[in-house]
């Protein structure tokens, strides 16, 4: 797939493909509405996705483990 073919598709059809996959092994995270403004909003809203491959507590403690690695790493 070449990537000028994803912008077929919306966000939403990107992640459900992704929650398909029996493969996948990961997390979405994304504002819940697109991002169309020019700057970023100082409140945003955002929404998570995993699939059956994850529960609930492995995802927060992928999420820790990012917020630990970036607090560390990109500050």
């Amino acid at each position: 797939m070449e990537p000028s073919d994803l912008t077929f598709f919306t966000c939403k059809d990107l992640i459900d493909e992704l929650m398909r996959r029996e493969t996948f092994l990961g997390v979405v995270v994304h504002t819940q509405n697109d991002f169309k403004e020019q700057r970023w909003m100082p409140e945003q809203v955002f929404k998570v996705h995993f699939n059956a491959n994850l529960d609930a507590a492995q995802v927060s403690r992928l999420l820790g483990r990012v917020s630990t690695h970036i607090d560390h790493n990109h500050c």
